[in-house]
């Protein structure tokens, strides 16, 4: 049998690579100017290399009784890696996929097309511009993992596009965001302020180095108009192979401290990881 053979294009955002796992005969790692995006297996499209894919995979596990089907909007597409997983593991779900960068689309459906029937819908559109034009409460899940190479764009930073994602989810809906920042934390203590303004619940799940501002990593956003279950979230991110804590309620204002919402007009990026914090070459 042939080995797998990467791919490498330009698409809209820089130089997109397919390459394989040499270790698992049909899972491949697409990576946009060197920065991981996706990793996804064909075979197994539960199983998540990366752990902040597994940290969001809990929140949509617990987001409804088991093999219950959701209406989930997701902001930024990739590889198809957390619809492939909830594709499988809640059959029935309807999913939209929202990607901005048509080559990304291209490339993915060539050689990682999502399965047939699987209730996948892609749509090449910007993030923000999918979010304002949903219906209102028309999501149980809206998730979040936009970054224009590896930062999150500015536009989808502020208090207007929070208030977006919650006037799109269903009473109980939960908005899920990827975000990256390290000490001393001012991008994410802005957001948390921001989504502040739009939701009454937040939590955020990160690994204990990254939460004391050792380095700079992944921390997942919660955002809620309920109470998320913290403890089931606490357990099954304690119980991954790269720990995770979930910060809610006392503790997280007191991370969050005297931060400010960020409007249209404030917006940044997130800050530039600093040199070899995600890239793979």
């Amino acid at each position: 049998m042939n080995e797998p053979i990467p791919v490498s294009r330009a698409v809209d955002g820089g130089t997109a690579k397919l390459m394989p796992d040499l270790d698992r005969p049909h899972a491949w790692l697409l990576t946009v100017d060197g920065a991981p995006q996706s990793y996804v297996d064909l075979d197994d499209p539960v199983h998540l290399e990366f752990e902040y894919a597994r940290r969001i995979a809990h929140v949509l596990d617990a987001a409804a009784d088991p093999g219950d089907p959701l209406d989930v909007l997701h902001l930024g597409g990739g590889a198809l890696m957390l619809p492939r997983y909830l594709a499988a593991t809640r059959p029935g779900s309807h999913q939209v996929v929202i990607e901005a960068d048509r080559g990304l689309l291209e490339l993915v459906a060539e050689h990682l097309p999502a399965p047939s029937g699987a209730g996948i819908t892609v749509r090449p559109q910007d993030a923000r511009t999918a979010l304002e034009s949903a219906p209102e409460g028309s999501a149980d899940v809206i998730v979040a993992d936009v970054f224009g190479g590896s930062r999150v764009p500015a536009h989808l930073t502020s208090v207007e596009y929070a208030r977006a994602a919650a006037r799109a989810l269903r009473p109980g809906g939960w908005y899920v965001a990827n975000l990256a920042d390290g000490a001393p934390f001012a991008f994410l203590r802005s957001q948390l302020a921001t989504y502040r303004t739009a939701f009454a619940h937040l939590a955020l799940i990160a690994e204990p180095s990254v939460l004391r501002g050792r380095r700079f990593g992944n921390a997942v956003l919660v955002a809620s108009q309920s109470e998320p279950p913290v403890a089931v979230l606490a357990r099954r991110a304690a119980a991954d192979a790269f720990p995770a804590r979930v910060e809610y309620g006392a503790a997280l204002e007191r991370f969050m401290g005297g931060a400010a919402p960020v409007r249209d007009e404030d917006a940044t990026p997130s800050p530039e990881p600093p040199d070899g914090a995600f890239s793979v070459g």
